[in-house]
């Protein structure tokens, strides 16, 4: 049975501007064995980091993929990151982390890494400072107690 008072690590990543196999290198450096894609949709218009293309690449590299579409950001929030409007999205960000199924994703999420597994949070954003994924990882330490790593692959 796992420790419950141990601290589990978590780490974060964006693949704006980097390629799959810098991707893929920051996440084996890190030893993540499962990418938990936290975007509201799982499509990208950059080659290979689209849902089925994804997690085809991680399943090449030993890597689980796990959509929790329930943590992602939803549109208003989205554009207001796109306007470069980050204090608006993380507020609207915040009011989205309290719905249901925003709270059972991230149960789900916590369950995950109380189980000991590597866990890596997905998101487009290269800076972890304008991504939601940072607040994600916050609510995840509220529950659990992990060590967060931001992880920034090399740039194209």
């Amino acid at each position: 049975m796992p420790n419950k008072k141990a601290v589990h690590p978590v780490a974060t990543i964006g693949y704006q501007g980097t390629t799959m196999d810098r991707f893929l290198a920051a996440l084996a450096g890190e030893k993540v064995d499962l990418l938990v894609d936290v975007r509201a949709v799982a499509s990208s218009r950059r080659a290979g980091f689209s849902k089925t293309a994804l997690a085809a690449n991680l399943d090449g590299a030993g890597i689980e993929y796990l959509h929790l579409r329930g943590l992602g950001t939803p549109a208003d929030g989205r554009a207001a990151a796109r306007s470069g409007k980050h204090e608006e999205m993380h507020r609207i960000f915040g009011e989205h982390l309290a719905t249901w199924e925003a709270q059972e994703d991230l149960h789900r999420l916590e369950e995950l890494v109380r189980g000991g597994r590597h866990v890596a949070l997905l998101c487009f954003e290269a800076d972890p400072a304008h991504c939601h994924r940072t607040l994600v990882a916050r609510a995840l330490a509220e529950r659990v107690p992990v060590h967060v790593t931001d992880l920034r692959p090399e740039l194209d």
